[in-house]
Order: C-alpha cells, then structure tokens, then sequence
C-alpha cells in the first residue's frame, strides 16, 4: 500500500491543525503529560479517520472533476485500502479516547461519530453546520476530561468556531462543489451569504472567548477582528480571489489561540 498516497487521502492538513490544538487544550487543562499524548493521539486516529471516510465516498465526484490531487481519483489507491484504513482509524481512536477517561472518551467518539455523519449524510443538506458545531463543541470537554470541567465558554466557542470554519473551509470550493451535486448550507446561502456566515461566526466565537476570558489581550483580539473581518470582505469584494477566506482563517487562528489561553486561565 503506497503510504504518501494514503496520507495524502487522509486530509493531513486539517488532521495535524486538530491535533494540535487537543494537545494544546489537554495541556492548557493541565491533564498531565501521558494523559496529553493519549489525547493528541486519540485525535489524530480520529480525523485520520474523517479524512479517509470522506475522501471514499468522494471519489466518484473527485474523479468526475479530475482532481489530481485526490489519490482515490487517480488511481494510486484502491477503495478497499482506504475503507481498510478509515475502519482501522476510528477502531484506535475509540481505545485511545477511552484510554483517556471513559466520560470524555465516549465525548471524543461522539464529535468523531458527528465528523462521519457529516460525511455520510449531512454534507449535501441544509443542516451540514449541525455536525461541525456538535463535534468541535465537544473538543474542549473531551481534552478537558469531561463536561463538568470545561467552562461553557469553551464549549460554545468551539462550536461557534466549528460551524465558521466549515463556511470558511468551503468557500474556495463552492462552484466546483455544486457541479458535482453538493448542495450543503453554503452553497445554498451563496458567495456572499457563506462570507458573512463565516464571519460573522469566528467573530461570535472570539467574543466568547473574551468574555469568557476577561483579560485584556482577549478584548484586544476581538478589536482586532472587527477590523480585519470587514476588511477582508470588502477587498474580496474589490480584487476577488481568496482575501475572505485568509481574513477568515486569521480569524480562526486568533480564535485557536484564545481559547487555549483561555482554558490556562481555568487551571491557575
């Protein structure tokens, strides 16, 4: 089995982002260094997982666009390895969320389960913001180890920065997305409409974030972004190309950043 190929189907990009911040949210809430590994871990098994059953059941639409950057398109990786790798991935992201304590493992599983949901059922509807808010809604809680012990800020933040980010992720998509049938939130809302969404989404969440918060720095970020949102939409507006969505995921970094710092706030 090719290995670069596989790891190119898995969507490593999202998959190393997502792994990083539940490192550093486990270590924010001070779960301790084995802990912290089990859950980087747990993670990475996870979205490896979401990215392999995600790019299976795309392959007809990636291969109908010729996307040469999908290996399943290609040819360089049969089906049966990726269903194979996928199945395997979520098996070890079960254990090893467990592995980390049964009340947030069982949470981790449930966001993984809502990642596959989304890419077997939600994606082409009206509702595909429904996983992204429930499953990143539950990150802080599970790198936390359970609901009692992540500040609601954290949880509405998540799911706020989650269902942002899926507006801001299919942006530079949405007219080869709707030649192959996908028809999600986004793409029903439009161009303009996904902007927005996703704006004004990452700005809900940093606003959580710095209420939540309290500090100076976080009111300071949220100054920030109130500048660097309307920004980015009017020059996407002005010069095209993909200003919107870098303003976005700016936006999305910022938030990233709060929230670890916030959740070291928890723990001192």
């Amino acid at each position: 089995m090719p290995l670069l190929p596989l790891v190119r189907a898995s969507h490593p990009g999202p998959a190393v982002v997502v792994t990083t911040v539940s490192v550093l949210l486990g270590v924010a809430f001070g779960r301790g260094p084995a802990t912290t590994v089990l859950i980087g871990l747990a993670v990475l098994a996870g979205q490896l997982s979401i990215g392999w059953h995600n790019d299976f059941l795309d392959a007809g639409r990636d291969l109908a666009s010729g996307r040469l950057d999908k290996p399943l398109a290609t040819g360089e990786l049969s089906p049966d390895a990726v269903r194979w790798a996928a199945g395997l991935s979520a098996l070890a992201s079960v254990v090893l969320s467990l592995l980390t304590g049964w009340t947030g493992g069982v949470l981790h599983i449930a966001a993984v389960a809502g990642a596959w949901a989304y890419n077997q059922f939600y994606k082409s509807t009206p509702w595909s913001v429904l996983p992204f808010a429930f499953s990143f809604g539950l990150l802080p809680s599970f790198c936390a180890g359970g609901p009692q012990e992540a500040p609601w800020w954290t949880v509405a933040a998540g799911a706020l920065l989650g269902a942002g980010a899926h507006f801001a992720n299919v942006l530079p998509d949405l007219a080869e997305d709707a030649a192959t049938g996908v028809r999600g939130l986004p793409h029903r809302l439009g161009r303009l409409g996904s902007e927005l969404a996703a704006s004004g989404l990452l700005l809900g969440a940093a606003v959580v974030l710095a209420v939540g918060i309290g500090r100076w720095y976080a009111l300071a970020a949220v100054a920030l972004a109130a500048v660097v949102i309307p920004l980015g939409l009017w020059l996407g507006r002005r010069i095209g190309g993909r200003m919107v969505f870098r303003a976005a995921m700016a936006l999305a970094v910022v938030d990233v950043v709060l929230l670890v710092a916030g959740s070291a706030t928890v723990t001192v």
